[in-house]
């Protein structure tokens, strides 16, 4: 059979043994028949707040925050919907809107992105900033992180706001349960230093932090804790959940908890996929662009794929990264640095204090202390083995000798939209 897997702007053709071949995928939901009505109807009945519209007025400072270009959600659709709304339905000054990319620790997106992702009439139109995370005269301190002694930085800009409205999609994740809601705010404008904190070994390795979970797990609760703290001050979710073609199917918006719940139980009924018994191997993707831009991002496949792969199996992991790594970055160094995944475990149970994305690196030799992994990708088979893994130009032919050399009885599952499905055993 042929399978399409989700890669780069498009999709990658790949044949897989009919008779030995398990496709696990979400529950396919069509988008909405009118999407900017049901924005629009979200805003005025949100799910635990008063109408958007009875929260602000003419001179209500509001700061709506939105993900990176490394995210799939519709800014293009959801802003200038959202932007409209504010100045058309509530009044609000245009001068007093600003709109802050939560960029976390990502890099900064350039102009052109900022346009591909908000239209050009929206970054000519309106105040649009990124996020500095590692710029102290941005930040602002408005508590302390669970450990008790890192301060709780958030961007000065969302803080002086009378209003955040905090924009996103709702996906699984695999460390925080689920993405959108309190990652908002942290990491999305929260300061380098409070990430790492978050984000420690301890947290990663938690066995709650994970895929689907999001109550009692200790990464998403500390977020939650600060997103939502007096300090920060009153926030508007504006979440929405999607199908494989970037089509709205639910738009949650109101409380940052209760509309986030919601739009968690229905990402998890669409997402969660039952299988009875381990597979020999497991093809995965990044789910596509933007989300395979790079390798740092496929770790998010990979974990997909782990949770499901028999001990000692095989992970074929399908990401563009045309991106890169990235090269140069904290995730690139520590893998550079490091002679084997073990050798990245023992480093991060050793360093003593967090370092920037050494969550993503940790994840990763989890994965491979699991199952060998293989990557089909855009970079130079130089730079995926200085990544630790092995480069993969025919991902068939790679199925194909490893069913054959595990037996008749090996199995192969794929995950063609990768961590957009949660698969687990029961």
């Amino acid at each position: 059979m042929q399978i399409l897997l989700a890669y780069g702007r498009g999709h990658l053709p790949v044949e897989f043994p009919d008779d030995r071949t398990t496709v696990i995928q979400p529950t396919h939901a069509a988008a909405l028949a009118d999407e900017k009505a049901a924005v629009r109807a979200a805003l005025d009945s949100p799910i635990g707040a008063r109408p958007l519209r009875e929260l602000v007025h003419a001179k209500t400072r509001v700061c709506i925050t939105f993900t990176d270009i490394t995210r799939a959600t519709p800014n293009e659709r959801l802003i200038p919907w959202l932007l409209e709304y504010l100045e058309n339905d509530a009044g609000v000054a245009r001068d007093h809107i600003l709109l802050l990319n939560q960029l976390g620790t990502h890099r900064p997106n350039t102009r052109a992105e900022l346009e591909e992702m908000l239209t050009p009439a929206v970054v000519r139109d309106y105040r649009v900033r990124n996020h500095e995370p590692e710029n102290p005269q941005a930040l602002t301190r408005v508590g302390l992180m669970r450990d008790g002694r890192t301060p709780a930085l958030i961007h000065t800009l969302a803080l002086e706001a009378d209003l955040r409205i905090v924009t996103g999609f709702i996906e699984p994740h695999f460390f925080a349960g689920f993405s959108g809601g309190p990652k908002g705010i942290i990491p999305g404008v929260a300061g380098l230093e409070s990430v790492l904190a978050s984000h420690n070994a301890v947290n990663i390795g938690d066995p709650r932090a994970t895929f689907g979970v999001t109550e009692g797990n200790p990464l998403w609760e500390e977020l939650r804790d600060i997103a939502t703290s007096a300090a920060v001050g009153p926030n508007f979710l504006l979440n929405v959940t999607l199908n494989d073609e970037r089509g709205v199917t639910g738009v949650f918006a109101g409380d940052m908890v209760e509309a986030h719940r919601r739009g968690c139980a229905a990402v998890r009924a669409e997402a969660m996929q039952k299988v009875d018994a381990p597979f020999d191997v497991v093809v995965t993707t990044n789910s596509g662009y933007p989300l395979d831009m790079n390798l740092y991002q496929g770790v998010k496949g990979m974990s997909a794929a782990a949770r499901i792969v028999r001990e000692g199996g095989l992970i074929i992991l399908a990401c563009d990264c045309g991106d890169g790594v990235p090269d140069g970055s904290p995730f690139d160094q520590i893998l550079r640095a490091a002679r084997s995944p073990e050798e990245i475990l023992a480093g991060v149970a050793s360093w003593g204090q967090t370092r920037p994305e050494q969550w993503q690196a940790q994840i990763q030799a989890l994965v491979q202390r699991k199952a060998r992994v293989l990557l089909h990708s855009s970079l130079p088979e130089e730079m995926v083995r200085a990544a630790h893994l092995q480069p993969c130009r025919d991902i068939g032919a790679a199925v194909a000798k490893e069913l054959a050399r595990r037996g008749p009885a090996a199995r192969v599952a794929v995950l063609p939209r990768g961590p957009l499905t949660i698969p687990y055993l029961g």
